[in-house]
């Protein structure tokens, strides 16, 4: 029957059909920014690329399989019909589809190939618009990468399986397969990100065992312990950190789990349950038991922290960029909201109170977006000073940009009313997605830590990281100050670990400052200065001093395509 009672007026249209990648003028003017120094012979290239899929995460389709697959997590089934052990992760055809758009868009490959990690981070920050679950397995397989070197010859084996282009489902040995994922299982119950407190053992194998692939130089073990948390469960294969037999090691090994033999029998890999999560709801995170699993020593033993935290630092960029990602989504919300929804006689975006509201949002976006695509072109450069750049200014802006990531998505939220309080409004996912890059790859206090551990006893990491704020000197006189300002607090270094966090946040706030003064419009350098830096703000988003240009920051973040 039709509705004679009212019309719908005053809502916005559906957000489809734009792109997601050329829409977005902090995102490209980066990518075109970093790519012209690496290598800008492959700019027609990586602009045709990311606007590709620029275009299919605006597309309504992409947006129903993120939706669908949020609405049907994943099931575990631990037997089959026969009472045979099968420990198996079902997912809705959904995610497939999302996981294998990722994966043939190079998302999982970044090392082998020209200014790699700057086109894989754009990708990743594109694609994680539509869905974040599914970026788990993806950002473990880019990341087991520089874990798996530390074995020339293993890496030989698996890192072209890595880096496909090619999403092959399904539970088989991986030399049969033209792609796989990766997985990773550290933190047990008893110790948390304290991973030297670990229980599970790792015991040598005699004879031959069923190796998927070459066997490397560390030989067969067998395990027998628990994780707490495995990342990715269905995945071919996952690195694992177990104590090793007979005592004076300095810590626990790296191995390698195979989920299928190369005999095609699959490994033990005992799936307790699924974590019914707050967030993340797609993907699948694990409890699992090792009773004689059959796994490869990857790097030395009693070394695996050392092995493995090349892939801690890269999953930790994969952290800033999601965050950035969900940020960008939110304001993206946020502004076409606002821009078709008139209230009190005016259309929302044009309301001076909310223009404020909106154009804080935007600072906060842009100067994510920024930091994390100068993270990922150091990695491209690979100099001594960008590694030792690395060091220090990726556990600062997994710090700061993962906990700036939920009070804005939640201001984003507020600013759809209660259209964003309701689950059709997708504003809902995003704010139970904001918490997780926070926790995951370790908390705040651990990141905070982590930068405490880097400047005392990594003086090149410190003087990379002050050459690198340094270039914007003299631009600001705000900047000046803050710099000045964090001299001194690095000078003192009584109650330093207490002060852990307020170091991090001033060293985030001025890389972050730093960057925009440099390569962003000047509008925006000076609001981030002035806000940021000089103070001149309340406690909550909207507080900019109405003398900026504030026009000038929302009309900036607006889509443009």
């Amino acid at each position: 029957m039709a509705a004679t009672t009212h019309t719908v007026t005053n809502q916005p249209p559906p957000l489809v059909g734009h792109d997601v990648y050329s829409g977005d003028r902090a995102l490209t003017e980066g990518v075109e920014r970093h790519l012209g120094a690496l290598a800008p012979e492959l700019l027609g290239e990586v602009r045709e690329e990311l606007a590709v899929l620029g275009r299919a995460a605006g597309s309504a389709q992409a947006q129903e399989w993120a939706a669908q697959a949020d609405a049907n997590p994943p099931r575990l089934r631990t037997h089959d019909r026969y009472g045979n052990r099968i420990d198996e992760v079902e997912f809705h055809p959904a995610w497939h589809r999302l996981l294998g758009q990722a994966v043939s868009a190079g998302l999982t490959d970044a090392w082998g190939r020209p200014a790699g990690h700057l086109r894989r981070a754009a990708g990743f920050f594109v694609w994680s618009q539509v869905e974040a679950g599914h970026g788990c397995p993806v950002s473990m397989t880019h990341a087991a990468v520089p874990a798996l070197r530390a074995d020339p010859e293993l890496a030989a084996v698996w890192e072209p399986r890595l880096t496909s282009h090619v999403y092959v489902r399904g539970q088989e040995p991986a030399a049969r397969k033209a792609g796989v994922l990766f997985g990773m299982a550290m933190t047990e119950k008893q110790g948390g990100s304290d991973v030297r407190a670990n229980t599970t053992v790792a015991r040598p194998l005699g004879g031959a065992g069923g190796s998927s692939g070459a066997w490397g130089s560390g030989g067969a073990y067998g395990l027998t312990g628990h994780k707490w948390f495995c990342s990715a469960p269905m995945s071919d294969a996952f690195l694992v950190l177990a104590q090793t037999e007979g005592g004076g090691r300095e810590g626990p090994t790296c191995f390698l789990v195979p989920r299928v033999l190369e005999d095609g029998t699959r490994n033990v890999f005992a799936l307790q349950r699924l974590k019914d999560k707050l967030g993340n709801r797609s993907n699948a995170s694990a409890e699992v038991e090792f009773d004689g699993t059959w796994a490869l020593r990857v790097g030395e033993e009693g070394r695996g922290l050392r092995t493995i935290m090349g892939m801690v630092a890269a999953t930790r960029v994969d952290c800033v960029l999601g965050s950035a990602a969900l940020m960008r989504q939110a304001l993206t919300q946020a502004l076409h909201h606002t821009e078709h929804r008139s209230a009190f006689g005016a259309v929302l975006i044009d309301q001076p109170l909310m223009r404020n509201v909106l154009a804080d949002l935007a600072l906060e976006s842009e100067a994510a977006t920024t930091l994390a695509l100068r993270l990922a072109a150091a990695y491209d450069a690979g100099t001594d000073e960008e590694q030792a750049f690395l060091r220090l200014a990726v556990p600062v802006a997994k710090y700061w940009v993962t906990k700036r990531c939920t009070p804005m998505v939640a201001e984003a939220l507020e600013c759809l009313g209660g259209n964003g309080y309701v689950e059709e409004s997708g504003m809902p996912r995003l704010l139970r997605e904001s918490p997780l890059n926070s926790i995951w790859e370790g908390s705040g206090n651990v990141q905070a830590l982590d930068v405490l551990r880097a400047l005392q006893r990594e003086p090149q990491a410190l003087n990379a990281f002050l050459q690198e704020i340094g270039r914007a000197r003299g631009a600001d006189h705000r900047l000046d100050a803050a710099i000045k300002g964090l001299l001194t607090e690095l000078a003192d270094l009584s109650g330093i670990e207490a002060r852990a966090r307020r170091v991090a946040e001033r060293m985030a706030l001025l890389l972050q400052a730093s960057l925009l003064v440099r390569w962003a419009p000047p509008e925006v350098a000076d609001a981030f200065c002035a806000a940021r830096l000089g103070g001149d703000r309340g406690a909550a988003f909207g507080t900019l001093p109405h003398t900026l240009d504030l026009a000038a920051l929302v009309e900036r973040a607006r889509i443009t395509g």
